[in-house]
């Protein structure tokens, strides 16, 4: 199918993921038949080298695909977009990772954690794995894991930081996830003891964040020469976008009928409320605009097949940054101007409240952090974290 009607596929969808939305919170985990639902769209071949029988498809419609999804549930919406894009890190692999996974099946369904929080000890023929690794999302439908270990480089003092991918039914899943929002995505804890794990199934990170891998040599799309931590960024800012935007939507619908206690007036009738309603639309219209507007740059990067240097990725991430925090605060402005009933658990804009405020916790989305980093280069200072 088209790029084109594979969105339009999972668009239809939403509606099955707003119904399921509470079902996924209360078992803390994606539901499985809208998991097999959006597996059967083919939606995780979208990065897939056509080689494999992928697609190949952009990050802008990508960006489509995860604020869809997202108005409908963030939490599935998050687990489908990163799954998606796990698919564009293996095709960042050699071709010999690439002949393995995607030769004997055109995509796969895997958690991805490049927290180095794994050790490797080089044997024959590969390296034995152990460590364990938290934020697992996707771990809970997946068939592999991809993980960060640190490791050995002969004639190196420093070790390598790599990505290793292994088989599910080679790693424990452990039960952890007991939290406030994202509820839904089930992403456990993943561990890994003493695994052997093929030589082949490891990438250097290093490679991959400025988009010189071995897999943007392999390819010759340039959807492969994208720099990683904004790809990985905008993986996440997608679907809390599109949650945001429902929310708006649900401020816009409540107004209608809402009459507010006090009163005897809609509250659709009054100024401040339709003043609130204004300025949220207005906002989430402008997040949404700057979401595709770094999408676009980024695949920009990607066209010119060249490195994409410190300091814009460092920029970058700032502004992946600040599109989530926005959202976070639309989100909690129209929740403010919905009273007190908006914080039942049967109301959703309760828990887009929660997932936004949880998932802005992200790592990547780290403003203090971002942001010194970026400043320190702008001063002529080294970064003092990766980007």
């Amino acid at each position: 199918m088209s790029e084109r009607e594979l969105i339009e596929s999972l668009q239809s969808l939403v509606p099955m993921l707003r119904e399921n939305a509470a079902l996924a919170e209360q078992q803390r985990k994606p539901v499985d038949a809208v998991m097999q639902a959006i597996e059967d769209t083919g939606a995780y071949k979208w990065f897939v080298p056509r080689k494999y029988g992928g697609y190949e498809y952009s990050l802008t419609g990508f960006m489509e695909v995860g604020v869809a999804l997202g108005e409908g549930c963030a939490s599935h919406a998050w687990v489908t977009t990163f799954c998606m894009e796990h698919n564009w890190l293996l095709s960042l692999y050699d071709q010999a990772a690439q002949d393995d996974l995607f030769g004997s099946h055109p995509y796969i369904i895997a958690p991805g954690s490049l927290a180095p929080n794994g050790k490797a000890i080089p044997v024959e023929g590969g390296y034995r794995v152990t460590g364990r690794w938290q934020w697992g999302t996707g771990v809970m439908h997946a068939g592999w894991v991809m993980v960060g270990v640190l490791t050995p480089v002969e004639g190196e003092d420093a070790p390598m930081l790599g990505m290793y991918v292994v088989p599910i039914d080679e790693a424990e899943v452990i039960d952890t996830w007991y939290v406030e929002g994202m509820v839904g995505t089930g992403s456990n804890d993943i561990a890994l003891d003493d695994v052997f794990v093929p030589g082949h199934r490891l990438v250097n990170l290093a490679t991959v964040r400025d988009g010189t891998s071995p897999g943007a040599r392999l390819h010759d799309s340039y959807i492969y020469k994208m720099p990683m931590l904004p790809v990985l960024g905008l993986t996440a800012t997608a679907p809390l976008v599109g949650a945001a935007k429902n929310a708006v939507a649900l401020f816009e619908e409540r107004m209608q009928g809402r009459t507010v206690y006090g009163t005897t007036s809609k509250q659709a009738e009054r100024a401040m409320a339709q003043s609130r309603l204004a300025m949220a639309k207005v906002e989430i219209d402008s997040i949404h605009r700057q979401l595709f507007a770094i999408a676009a740059e980024v695949e920009e990067f990607g066209r010119r097949g060249e490195p994409c240097g410190q300091l814009d990725r460092a920029r970058l991430r700032v502004e992946i940054g600040q599109t989530v925090r926005r959202s976070r605060n639309v989100v909690r402005d129209v929740v403010e101007a919905c009273g007190a009933s908006a914080h039942f658990l049967d109301n959703p804009l309760q828990r887009a409240l929660r997932d936004l405020n949880t998932a802005s916790c992200h790592t990547v989305f780290d403003l203090d952090l971002s942001s010194e980093i970026y400043g320190r280069l702008l001063v002529g200072l080294e970064a003092n974290a990766p980007i």
